[in-house]
């Protein structure tokens, strides 16, 4: 699909009629009626509180949604939080409400709006979930200023999160993209990100669209392709991202299989780059540290621990066509565990994603029937974690990920080597 044809004629009338903006902030959408409309709100009060004499343009870019939400959005007063302000916005805020074309999917509602940028010749954008219920105008400040201010292109979002949430990101994502890439960027599928203009340009030229980036891929596509392309990168802190928290022995195995398949089909066409990479490197903060009140996520160990001892008596053939004897030993010694003392430790769940990621890279088996033999044995490390955390602080939640990291950056010569090889050698 050409760039041209990625909006309608409708849209690019009211882009022309905009002519140039300074700001664009995207809000993608589907069935999000309930949680739109105060997004709205807060982008438009952040952007007149902070950036009083920046034009700006508003953009939802809806995925077909069945309950208004895209009237929502068009009939949100975006001035209807003056009274909270300390200054009043010298320009009004533009507003676009369109549904993208394309592949079904947020990445293609995303591209939808940096094609909007990239027309507007806009300075930033920032794209943030339609379903917040903790956004701040404050959040537009932090995602939007360090590039307006400081030169920087690309703002990771920092959150405060409950130890049983985010376990993806904490377990796999994370550790991941800081030890190949060598990134320290805390919350690489965060889903709230600010850009310059010519990240976002660059975004829309990409030969991504017709891909699983357009359909649930977009965000770990967006941070490793900021890394890759050497773009200036830094993190935002923005308190709390409050959404509805699930059980994840429960309801994370599809999240599981897309998100990991969107980071390993990255890293097989990154190689080029982190191949190079050794050691890791934090990226500079912005945003005021502060303690935040978490809502508490209910985890069912029980159900967890099940699950990896039925997926391993069950998918075991499947195992030994990639995972090394002695994984598969550890593994199976750790199935016939008691309760008491069930624990899959760090070391051990590092060399299973390293060698999950060279299954997928030299297609051992078909990639979705891989990476679903996977959830059982993310689930037996999630439940080693739940007891492990069940008393850290938020301190140590962050030293133990830190340490877990450094794992995964010590093996990472063994996996290069594997990834060469075809396969981990005991």
């Amino acid at each position: 699909m050409s760039a041209t044809a990625v909006l309608n004629d409708e849209v690019l009338r009211l882009v022309a009629e905009i002519g140039q903006a300074d700001l664009v902030v995207g809000i993608p959408s589907f069935n999000n009626a309930g949680t739109i409309g105060h997004v709205a709100r807060a982008a438009a009060a952040g952007l007149a509180k902070y950036f009083p004499d920046r034009v700006a343009v508003l953009v939802n870019s809806d995925g077909g949604s069945t309950d208004g939400t895209p009237d929502v959005v068009a009939t949100t007063e975006v001035g209807s939080a003056r009274t909270l302000l300390l200054r009043h916005g010298t320009r009004p805020v533009h507003k676009v409400v369109t549904a993208y074309q394309g592949i079904p999917g947020k990445g293609s509602a995303f591209r939808t709006i940096f094609e909007i940028a990239r027309r507007l010749n806009a300075h930033a954008c920032a794209v943030v979930d339609s379903d917040l219920r903790s956004v701040t105008p404050e959040w537009f400040e932090l995602l939007l200023g360090p590039v307006l201010h400081e030169g920087y292109e690309f703002v990771a979002p920092l959150y405060s999160r409950h130890k049983y949430d985010g376990t993806i990101t904490n377990a796999i994502v994370y550790p991941l993209v800081r030890s190949l890439y060598g990134k320290r960027i805390r919350q690489p599928i965060g889903g709230d990100f600010g850009m310059s203009g010519r990240l976002a340009a660059h975004y829309a030229d990409q030969d991504a669209w017709d891909t699983d980036v357009a359909r649930f891929g977009i965000d770990i596509w967006m941070t490793t392709t900021a890394i890759v392309g050497g773009f200036k990168i830094c993190q935002a802190y923005l308190g709390a991202k409050i959404h509805d928290a699930k059980d994840p022995g429960a309801h994370l195995a599809n999240m599981l299989v897309q998100v990991t398949g969107s980071l390993f089909g990255q890293i097989e066409a990154q190689e080029a780059y982190w191949s190079k990479i050794a050691g890791s490197e934090a990226v500079p903060d912005f945003g005021f540290r502060y303690q935040v009140g978490l809502e508490p996520v209910n985890v069912n160990l029980e159900r967890m621990r099940n699950a990896f001892r039925n997926g391993v008596k069950d998918f075991g053939p499947l195992y030994a066509e990639f995972l090394d004897p002695g994984t598969r030993a550890a593994l199976s010694a750790l199935a016939t565990a008691p309760d008491q003392a069930f624990d899959l430790p760090a070391d051990l769940w590092v060399r299973v994603v390293y060698e999950y990621v060279v299954a997928y890279h030299t297609r051992r088996l078909m990639p979705d029937h891989l990476l679903r033999t996977l959830t059982p044995l993310y689930l037996g490390r999630t439940a080693s974690w739940v007891r492990e955390a069940a008393d850290y602080s938020a301190d140590d939640v962050e030293n133990a990920l830190d340490d877990l990291s450094r794992r995964f950056e010590e093996m990472k010569p063994a996996f290069v080597r594997a990834w060469q090889e075809g396969r981990f050698s005991s």
